[in-house]
């Protein structure tokens, strides 16, 4: 008798029993196969995807910032007579509170580095997040040893979220401009930035100045399915009426044959 095929198994039960408790999350959602690993063993687990796995290829890599992450201040679900509020409540969410009222409880594992992997023999794609242990010194290993293209990728994220890539061969900012203060994309960075830059013609050369303008917050605009239109549409003829309607065009005479 011909040998029982071997029972097959999803992509993520194959990652589990590689990795084990290595992978402290291993997910499948809309096709999408996302793994989350600790820093400690971001190595081993990038080097066996890449020589194992044949996930040959590094797409991206980026970082983010998961302060605020699931809270909302935007009010777009009451409503009155006068319409729904395009206000906020000024409550929870960056991006409406001075420095000194920034958000300061204890934030779980705030800063993540995620990486977006292609296997081109075996048409597979995988995301990995590792967190990073530390709010106020995130860092993670660096990638370049295993994949050398995330070299720019990881110096964009630590220009822009100030995650350092332990093992870097140069780890320099690579976006803002030098002696730039700060890390614009983390959610505590103001929205007006910390200073102005103007090239000051007496000096002739490019000065640094404290912000003039007052911060502000930009409020979305939801928009909605507005009964006014939803009538018009209604009432609104269909194509074939609306063809039969319209206007026959102007007949031009030919013109006269000359003798």
């Amino acid at each position: 008798m011909p040998a029982m095929p071997e029972p097959t198994t999803s992509f993520p039960e194959r990652l589990a029993a590689r990795f084990g408790d290595r992978l402290a999350r291993a997910t499948d959602a809309l096709g999408q196969v996302a793994i989350d690993v600790a820093p400690e063993h971001l190595l081993e687990v990038a080097r066996a995807l890449r020589d194992e796995f044949k996930f040959e290829v590094l797409i991206d890599l980026c970082g983010i910032d998961y302060l605020g992450y699931g809270e909302d201040e935007w009010d777009t679900k009451d409503v009155s007579s006068e319409g729904f509020s395009r206000g906020v409540e000024g409550e929870g969410g960056p991006g409406r509170f001075a420095w000194g009222d920034r958000p300061k409880r204890a934030m779980v594992r705030r800063f993540a580095s995620v990486v977006h992997l292609l296997s081109v023999a075996n048409n597979e794609r995988i995301r990995i997040r590792s967190f990073c242990a530390d709010d106020f010194a995130p860092t993670v290993p660096t990638l370049v040893e295993v994949w050398s293209a995330s070299n720019w990728f990881e110096r964009e994220a630590f220009d822009l979220f100030g995650i350092v890539y332990d093992g870097h061969p140069d780890l320099r900012r690579l976006l803002t401009d030098y002696g730039f203060v700060g890390h614009p994309f983390r959610k505590d960075f103001p929205l007006i930035g910390n200073v102005e830059v103007r090239y000051d013609a007496e000096k002739g050369r490019v000065v640094y100045e404290p912000v003039s303008i007052e911060p502000r917050v930009l409020v979305p605009r939801t928009l909605r399915d507005d009964s006014r239109y939803l009538q018009a549409k209604a009432e609104r003829p269909p194509p074939q009426a609306r063809a039969d309607q319209s206007p026959s065009p102007a007949r031009v005479a030919p013109p006269a044959k000359t003798p």
